[in-house]
Parts: structure tokens; sequence; C-alpha cells
């Protein structure tokens, strides 16, 4: 699903129009954004949790040459289903 199919999803089962659930869509992933970047958890309950994680530099390997290559630090985001996310899968 990307993003115009959620909606669409959102719009028809919220009964509202395209544009409104548009706007709702781009709010919460907004927010989520603001939160993230500012470091903090987002929790929503009976879903999961959205963190702000660090990676470390650490050596890899080119797999076309096998040549060592030392890899930057990072930072990404992690996503921890909820429990009952979990059993609902």
């Amino acid at each position: 699903m990307n993003k115009a199919e959620l909606i669409v999803a959102a719009a028809a089962k919220a009964e509202v129009s395209k544009k409104d659930a548009e706007a709702v869509v781009d709010a919460v992933l907004d927010e989520i954004e603001a939160r993230l970047l500012k470091g903090e958890e987002v929790k929503i309950s009976g879903f999961g949790i959205f963190e702000k994680k660090e990676r470390a530099a650490r050596i890899g390997s080119n797999p076309a040459t096998h040549e060592k290559i030392q890899i930057k630090a990072s930072k990404t985001v992690s996503f921890k289903p909820s429990k009952a996310l979990k059993e609902k899968l």
C-alpha cells in the first residue's frame, strides 16, 4: 500500500472526502516525523512504536569484490509492532 492508496482507504472508511483524508494522513505523518526528529518515541496504542535508532560505524564488505569497507554511523527509524498487532498477524 502506498500513500495514495492509504488516503483512498481512509476516506472510504471514515466516509469523508479524499481531500479531508489526505489532510489528516499528512498531518499524522508530519507529526510522527517531527517527534522522531526531536528524538522522541511515537507510541500508538494497539499498533506499535516508532523510534529513532543510531547505528554505529562498522566494517563491512563490498559484495562484488569482497573488499573491506568502512560504513559510516547513521540514524534510522525502527518500528516495533504491539503485542495486539503481532497476534493479529
